[in-house]
């Protein structure tokens, strides 16, 4: 089916989304490969043909099969189809942030400091109080917070772009406190000379929204510092993102934005190995739009980088719950953190660190268990 489709059309694409998967692969061998280097193992693909912008067939093919669908591709996407799948079993390699080494075979917490006083969950908790948020901080990365993620700038729907000079003093007091702790630190911000304040202040990792988009200085300042960077896909801006957000196929499309965007960081100068990828939860998407994204998550596997899921208190969760306020989004934000650990996700960025963490450990111990051979 897939073969024949793309003979069909000369200009189609395939795209594989690792599924199927299985507790351990003891005693398949040859019918499971293993994820991104990680603790999942996968027995199948969902190979999706697109022509035209538009899905022309789809299949689910076991991964003892795989050799067999390329051999029968035409030349180009056989040699697409292969790198793909070679990225999607690559091991991603591990963060160096300071003194910090966060490993990426497992999934990891990132924690949300907002130094602002208008972010959708808790703004204005730590306003004029940077030695109360860097204790917190220190707190959260004690609970098993790999990262945390200072930002001073609210995109959440229709917030107001905050001046550079406002942002800068609102994260970089922070920032350097934690850094003197030995914590891992990221900036999450838009704006390049907030980036160069906040990795000269110590933070090693940036957390950039627009993806190196909203300012034009920016992909030469990451590429300059050789720090990571995280491209968040979005569409429209904060002011605008939510008024009529519009996809074709969200999954489709979103994949091969982040593509053109990985491309054009890495043409800047910005080494590929110190990408990751966030597929944009609630930034210019409807809840349906959003739930595509969270249900084909491990397709962006074939990215080759790590991928960051910030789906933590997130409309989508008071949408399907009752239009549940913030504050009564926690069980809905780890439903969402562990439906992304199960398909394979490097990176959580969360509020809630403790029962974040805690639903982590507990998944870890079953992964371990399916994955320690019976004697």
């Amino acid at each position: 089916m897939i073969a024949d489709a793309i003979g069909r059309h000369a200009e189609a694409r395939l795209y594989l989304r690792p599924t199927a998967f299985v507790d351990a692969p003891f005693g398949l061998d040859g019918r499971a490969m293993r994820l991104a280097g990680g603790l999942i193992w996968f027995s199948a693909v969902e190979a999706i043909v697109v022509a035209g912008a538009a899905r022309v067939a789809a299949d689910l093919v076991p991964v003892d099969r795989l050799d067999d669908l390329l051999d029968r591709l035409p030349a180009p996407q056989r040699a697409a189809a292969g790198q793909t799948l070679a990225r999607i079993v690559a091991p991603r390699p591990a963060l160096t942030l300071g003194a910090r080494t966060v490993r990426l075979d497992q999934p990891q917490v990132m924690a949300i400091l907002n130094m602002t006083p208008d972010s959708f969950s808790d703004g204005g908790r730590f306003a004029d109080d940077p030695e109360g948020a860097a204790a917190t901080a220190v707190a959260m990365a004690a609970e098993g917070a790999a990262i945390i993620d200072v930002g001073g700038e609210s995109t959440r729907p229709r917030a107001a772009t905050v001046w550079e000079g406002d942002e800068i003093a609102r994260t970089v007091p922070v920032i350097g406190r934690l850094a003197r702790s030995g914590t891992a630190v990221s900036i999450d911000t838009r704006k390049a000379a907030v980036m160069e304040a906040a990795l000269a202040a110590g933070a090693h990792l940036v957390n950039d929204v627009s993806a190196l988009l909203h300012d034009e200085r920016a992909a030469a300042v990451v590429a300059a510092a050789g720090c990571p960077v995280v491209l968040m896909h979005h569409q429209g801006t904060p002011q605008t993102m939510q008024d009529a957000p519009a996809y074709g196929d969200a999954l489709i499309e979103v994949y091969d934005w982040l593509e053109r965007r990985i491309a054009a960081a890495v043409a800047a100068g910005i080494d590929r190995s110190r990408i990751l990828v966030d597929p944009g939860i609630g930034f210019g998407k409807a809840v349906r739009h959003s739930l595509a994204l969270l249900n084909g998550l491990s397709l962006f596997h074939g990215l080759g980088c790590p991928i960051v899921l910030g789906a933590s208190r997130k409309r989508v969760i008071g949408a399907l719950s009752h239009e549940a306020p913030v504050e009564k989004r926690l069980g809905g934000s780890v439903a969402l953190a562990l439906a992304g650990a199960m398909q394979g996700v490097q990176m959580l960025r969360v509020h809630d660190v403790v029962e974040t963490v805690q639903a982590i450990r507990v998944w870890r111990g079953l992964r371990d268990q399916a994955l320690t051979p019976v004697a």
